[in-house]
């Protein structure tokens, strides 16, 4: 058997496990980038949803804080709504005091008085848009009148022939129905 000689190589021998690592460090690279890019994204999209939840939980903050207020100032609309109608009916019960205060005894004065009342009392129901109804001669209407009797008269069947004490509305809704008698058929 010969001996072969072998010459030595300028190269220095690599372990298995240096080129392994340098093969992986070349692959991995472009794979660490793009997990780098993948963290960065979570990262933005995470500031982002909180972001939006700050801004939705403020949303629904003032959604509540205006729900608040709107019971608040129907609250406050219920309690007040009538100061207004009041404040137009003190003049009404200052007019009633001094005619009651008036010790004179002048019938004629005290009808001038009383006449002024009822323009002062007519002026705040106008104010506080209250409508006096007095339907004589029109078609009786039971949501609009309460009927006391029928009488014979000459007047169309079923319309109002006398009134007996007025009624009353406030924006076209009843607070009192008139009271009257109806015309009976014929």
């Amino acid at each position: 058997m010969e001996e072969q000689k072998q010459t030595p190589t300028t190269q220095t021998p690599t372990p298995a496990g240096d080129e392994a690592a340098n093969a992986s460090q070349e692959a991995g690279a472009p794979e660490t980038a793009a997990v780098d890019d993948v963290a960065a994204q979570l990262a933005a999209l995470e500031a982002k949803a909180r972001e939006h939840y700050d801004l939705y939980m403020r949303a629904v903050a003032e959604g509540e804080n205006i729900r608040r207020r709107a019971q608040e100032d129907v609250a406050k609309a219920h309690k007040f709504a009538i100061e207004n109608f009041a404040d137009n009916l003190l003049p009404v019960m200052d007019s009633l005091q001094a005619a009651l205060a008036d010790g004179s005894g002048d019938i004629a004065k005290l009808r001038e008085g009383v006449e002024l009342t009822a323009r002062q009392l007519a002026a705040a129901f106008e104010r506080g848009k209250i409508v006096e109804l007095n339907p004589v001669g029109e078609k009786f209407d039971p949501h609009r009148h309460q009927a006391i009797s029928m009488v014979p008269a000459d007047q169309e069947p079923n319309t109002v022939v006398t009134v007996l004490q007025r009624g009353y509305t406030i924006a076209e809704r009843v607070l009192r129905p008139a009271l009257v008698t109806v015309a009976a058929p014929k």
